[in-house]
């Protein structure tokens, strides 16, 4: 496997969204700051701001339609142009979405400082990179194929935080079709069945290159994928899951979960760790995945994770990918801290700097 090169991680949480790009020999920050652009957006009084640069560009429009779902001033609009921005909100509200919402590559939608909620449909991430998603809500979704996040295909560079999810009529977070280098962060889930599907199906092989950490995240009885993956590579640490109906996490074909110091606590159904046996498209023979459970706490009666045979396949560790990474121990503080810190939040947008 060859190593990652990107990945995202978190710095001064409730103060600054930082991305950092680690490359072999380079180390590259890119700080989405800058002078503040007021724009009243559709009642939204959307602010959008350069990536990096500091020049001013001012937008005002009329009010006229208050969280509109398209047309000039919606978010909608915000998320389809083509340079990069910091889109935050000065206004609270609900956005009702008539058909997914494409967004494009450099955008950070930032919703500390107000409480914005998605409903109807939700976010498209299609053949984009470099996307914040930050302490927004998704609620509602309806629709064949309709998931609260869709990042599909050839998407990569993706940081989802602290967002709450819940109630969509297929997945919460589906990542597919060649998506990779994709953290999720101290999100929140809940009243759902298909939470977090990670390789669309055995016919998509080019789904090997999938790489995906999920980290502070609270599965609060949902009923099953936390996630399901196949073929790719999921890093899973102090996570809480609990009072599942099917499984907690699975391995289909090919799938390489690493589990570290995540708590599983059982409802009535027992099985934490799953395995489903598939048939990828260019082989002979079907298979499942793997799972490795390092300091992971398992309450209420959870199964542990069997010991499977690797037949000769390298399972990865974090180390070959991440410099550096901090987890702490599976206990009753965490899943106390996870119980209260997941999810939306009301904090404070941070003070502009350039």
């Amino acid at each position: 496997m060859a190593h990652m090169s990107y990945m995202t991680r978190q710095w001064c949480l409730d103060s600054v969204l930082v991305v950092f790009v680690y490359r072999r020999s380079l180390k590259v920050s890119k700080r989405f700051l800058g002078k503040k652009h007021y724009c009243n957006f559709m009642g939204l009084a959307v602010t959008l701001q350069k990536h990096v640069s500091c020049e001013d560009v001012q937008i005002t429009l009329s009010c006229s339609n208050v969280f509109a779902d398209e047309g000039p001033g919606s978010l909608r609009e915000a998320c389809r142009k083509k340079e990069p921005l910091w889109i935050v909100f000065e206004i609270s509200g609900t956005i009702h979405l008539s058909s997914y919402l494409n967004v494009s590559s450099h955008k950070t939608i930032d919703g500390r400082g107000q409480r914005i909620k998605l409903t109807g449909k939700g976010l498209r991430l299609k053949e984009c990179e470099n996307i914040i998603i930050c302490n927004l809500e998704f609620e509602g979704g309806r629709g064949h194929d309709v998931d609260g996040i869709q990042i599909k295909p050839n998407s990569k560079h993706i940081w989802i935080d602290r967002c709450s999810l819940r109630d969509y009529d297929d997945g919460l977070i589906d990542i597919t079709r060649q998506s990779t280098d994709i953290t999720i962060s101290r999100c929140y889930f809940s009243l759902h069945d298909k939470t977090m599907l990670i390789g669309a199906d055995p016919t998509h092989i080019g789904d090997r290159c999938i790489r995906v950490t999920v980290h502070h995240c609270f599965f609060d009885g949902t009923r099953q994928r936390h996630p399901r993956l196949r073929f790719g590579k999921v890093h899973l640490y102090n996570n809480y899951t609990r009072n599942w109906e099917v499984y907690a996490i699975c391995a289909s074909v090919e799938a390489q979960i690493y589990s570290q110091c995540n708590i599983y606590e059982a409802g009535q159904k027992k099985k934490a760790f799953e395995f489903y046996t598939e048939k990828a498209a260019d082989k002979e023979e079907a298979r499942s995945g793997l799972i490795v459970s390092e300091g992971d706490l398992l309450l209420n009666g959870a199964q542990q994770c069997p010991s499977k045979e690797a037949n000769g396949e390298h399972m990865f560790h974090p180390s070959e990918f991440y410099q550096n990474w901090t987890t702490e121990p599976a206990s009753d503080s965490l899943k106390h801290i996870l119980q209260i810190g997941t999810g939306w939040r009301s904090v404070p947008r941070p003070a502009e700097r350039c």
